[in-house]
């Protein structure tokens, strides 16, 4: 493949695999095993199997390379390993490298489920996990001592969106030795720059941008060879998290036309947010492409989603949510339909109340994930949801 080619170009063509119908859309090898010519290639093939040869699906699969190769391209990785989810992404990640007796050092603001495995399921194994502001270095400073073993933290924060200072706390992490793990989903395989800024490894849930249809669950660990052919591939493969080959090749087909999509989703995000900055009924509108936000130095680009703070609190924000037309109420994000949720009674809703309020997760706190539709349509219809108040 021309390694010249732009994110764009690689996310139609990259790590195509045809069989002999030369098919142009990708085939769905819907197998769970695969035939050996005979019992000597099927030794050989235990002892050490080839990229391109296959052993049984949980191990790796034809369509399931595609997707994996493609990615890995366009993120700028080595390699890539799909997974059933982007939790089962999470969990393979972190299960992967560490051991009891290791320190992990993780940005508070997590998704519900990432705080799980990490104080659950690792404390239950020995693993120390300490969190911190995912924004104040001198505490990344005070908290990744000598011999810590990863950290772990969302690019982009959901649902507040505050935006992590990747480069410095990457270097703040390999100078005490330790791995950084990046849940990049808000930053998209679009506008990440997370190899170049430190990463060691990406998570992704596939679900959102890179399928962004609603259709299935998937997700993605991508880093180096070593490190997704090694502990990674060793442990999903035992542990069953691989992803099915038609959903693979449904990420397949939304990484055709990612960026397209990513880039109008984002676009029409960046006019909302301006457009409704000034409103006095918000307390906040948080948007990374608003000159006003903390992090946008870090992240101009913006991405799709932003988060409005209805002054009036819950009272307000339910009316606003019931009196929406375009806009769905769903906790899914990266889809083509915009969605708007409030999460301190939906994905937050398990968080005490005080934990809530340092996240900045108030009761007129209003999640919006940017689809496809016009956003002059978009914006009115928030609008005019805004005038009941």
């Amino acid at each position: 493949m021309d390694r010249d080619w732009t994110k764009r170009t690689r996310a139609v063509h990259e790590g195509a695999r045809r069989s002999q119908f030369a098919e142009l859309s990708e085939a769905i090898f819907l197998t769970q095993g695969f035939d050996y010519p005979s019992a000597e290639a099927a030794e050989a093939r235990f002892e050490k199997a080839a990229r391109d040869e296959f052993i049984y699906a949980r191990y790796g699969n034809p369509t399931v390379a595609i997707f994996e190769d493609r990615l890995a391209m366009i993120e700028g990785a080595e390699d890539a390993f799909a997974c059933a989810s982007g939790m089962a992404a999470v969990n393979g990640a972190l299960m992967a490298l560490l051991k009891a007796g290791d320190r992990v050092v993780a940005a508070r603001a997590l998704f519900g489920s990432c705080l799980y495995i990490l104080e659950e399921v690792l404390g239950r194994f020995g693993v120390e996990v300490v969190l911190v502001d995912g924004t104040d270095l001198e505490a990344w400073r005070r908290a990744v001592t000598p011999g810590t073993a990863a950290v772990f933290f969302e690019m982009i924060s959901n649902p507040v969106l505050e935006v992590v200072d990747l480069p410095a706390v990457a270097e703040i992490a390999h100078a005490a030795g330790a791995r950084v793990i990046v849940d990049n989903v808000f930053a998209t395989p679009v506008f990440s720059r997370a190899f170049e800024q430190g990463a060691d490894l990406v998570v992704y849930s596939a679900t959102k941008h890179i399928d962004g249809q609603g259709r299935c669950l998937g997700g993605a660990i991508l880093g180096p060879r070593e490190m997704i052919r090694g502990p990674v591939q060793t442990y999903m493969k035992h542990s069953g998290g691989a992803i099915s080959p038609f959903t693979a090749w449904i990420m397949l087909k939304g990484l055709e036309t990612l960026d397209l999509r990513v880039r109008a989703q984002a676009a029409g995000a960046r006019l909302i947010a301006e457009a409704l900055q000034d409103d006095p009924r918000f307390a906040r509108v948080i948007y990374p492409g608003l000159a006003s936000h903390p992090g946008h130095a870090l992240f101009p680009e913006g991405g799709t989603l932003l988060a409005l703070d209805l002054a009036g609190g819950k009272e307000a924000a339910f009316k606003v949510l019931n009196a929406l037309d375009i806009w769905r109420i769903s906790n899914n994000l990266g889809d083509a339909k915009s969605i708007i949720t409030h999460p301190a009674t939906t994905t937050h809703q398990n968080l005490p109340e005080e934990t809530r309020a340092v996240l900045g997760i108030g009761p007129g706190l209003l999640r919006l994930s940017v689809g496809l539709e016009d956003p002059a349509d978009l914006l009115a219809d928030l609008r005019a949801a805004l005038d009941t108040l």
